[in-house]
């Protein structure tokens, strides 16, 4: 089993303690650097627990749900600046895509999470070629092949050149 390092362990409590802006997007980019090394290391199952650390410590710059005032979070991403917003984004994007590829290399592949995350990314980067393959190749497997040949040709004409996304 993994020890959970001192990080991971503040990750919900620097969230609610108020911890500012600044050390979330930090905690948040360590952790997305960890989840790459262990893709890297073909250590998957790992790589996805660093990834979901990264998106939970992002979570703390969300605004607090209207129901749940009392929850004490960080503060709402509007009170970060453009930088840090950009950066928050980029971080979510990076994480989601990552966290699709490393679902694809599954002994048994869970094509709909695939999905979900290249969605999410998508959503907020339109264009996004990685994305729009994996959305491609996990529509193809769930059975939606018109949506599937969408988003693969869709990825193809965003495709630089001669590359194939893993």
């Amino acid at each position: 089993m993994e020890r959970q390092s001192p990080a991971a362990g503040r990750c919900a409590a620097g969230a609610q303690a108020g911890a500012e802006p600044g050390e979330l997007l930090q905690r948040a980019q360590e952790f997305k650097s960890q989840g790459a090394q262990c893709y890297k290391d073909k250590k998957f199952r790992e790589a996805i627990g660093k990834y979901h650390r990264a998106l939970l410590e992002l979570k703390g710059l969300q605004p607090p749900e209207p129901s749940s005032s009392a929850s004490g979070a960080a503060g709402p991403r509007g009170q970060l600046t453009a930088e840090q917003s950009q950066s928050a984004e980029s971080i979510e994007i990076d994480c989601y895509n990552s966290l699709a590829a490393c679902l694809l290399q599954a002994e048994l592949v869970n094509y709909e999470r695939v999905k979900e995350y290249c969605l999410k990314v998508l959503k907020k980067e339109g264009e996004n070629f990685k994305a729009l393959y994996r959305s491609g190749v996990a529509f193809y497997h769930l059975g939606d092949f018109n949506k599937a040949l969408d988003y693969l040709k869709e990825a193809r004409s965003r495709q630089p050149t001669g590359s194939i996304p893993s």
